[in-house]
């Protein structure tokens, strides 16, 4: 029992159900009749914008595009590092062993990833290596140099500059990247959809992405 409640002349007592030592459920019982309470997390209301015109919002559209595109193989991309990192601490892998088992998760991605992968543009493309950056917490040519070596580091980072990309750059999510990590937030508070929805007027693209990898 929490506490006792008066309402008029009846007199209710709040309680909590448990499962586990854990609170699941508070609820009120009054006489024959039980109210359960629970709280909801406010939800914003997204209208639906009239297109906008110029350049300005021309870039942002294909931003918020782009983001519904890319940001989920980035989540993705943040499971497969922390499980990868996990074995092999875990295993305390030795080089030889390490690399056998880097290349399995490398041959096992790029047979999940690489057809979805090759079918996004440039832009798209540079956009997912900063939302790695963000979600991992390290540049992709910091993962490149840590799981295979500075070689095909400075070699991939190579052929990312030919896209106007840079592997090494980090991200800024105070600076140039801020709008980036606006729509991190609206995704993570659980309102892209309808925000994407007020821009374009119809719903997101719906990004495939395996079980093991979400």
């Amino acid at each position: 029992m929490i506490a006792g409640l008066s309402f008029g002349q009846k007199t209710c007592c709040a309680q909590t159900a448990r499962h586990e030592g854990k609170e699941i459920l508070h609820y009120i019982v009054e006489g024959k009749d039980t109210i359960y309470i629970d709280q909801i997390r406010a939800s914003k209301v997204y209208s639906r914008l009239p297109k906008q015109k110029g350049k300005d919002w021309r870039k942002y559209y294909r931003l918020v595009h782009n983001f519904s595109k890319t940001y989920p193989y980035a989540l993705a991309a943040r499971k497969i590092v922390a499980r990868a990192d996990s074995t092999i601490a875990a295993d305390n892998l030795k080089r030889t062993k390490r690399d056998k088992y880097i290349n399995k998760v490398q041959k096992e991605l790029f047979n999940v990833f690489e057809k979805p992968l090759r079918g996004l543009t440039v832009s798209q493309g540079a956009l997912l290596m900063k939302l790695i950056d963000r979600e991992i917490g390290k540049s992709s040519y910091d993962i490149i140099k840590d799981y295979k070596n500075g070689i095909a580091a400075k070699f991939w980072n190579g052929i990312a500059k030919m896209f106007g990309s840079d592997l090494k750059k980090p991200y800024d999510p105070t600076g140039e990247d801020k709008e980036i990590e606006d729509l991190v937030k609206i995704w993570e508070e659980g309102d892209f959809p309808a925000f994407y929805m007020s821009l374009f007027w119809q719903d997101p693209p719906i990004v495939e992405i395996p079980k093991e990898y979400r």
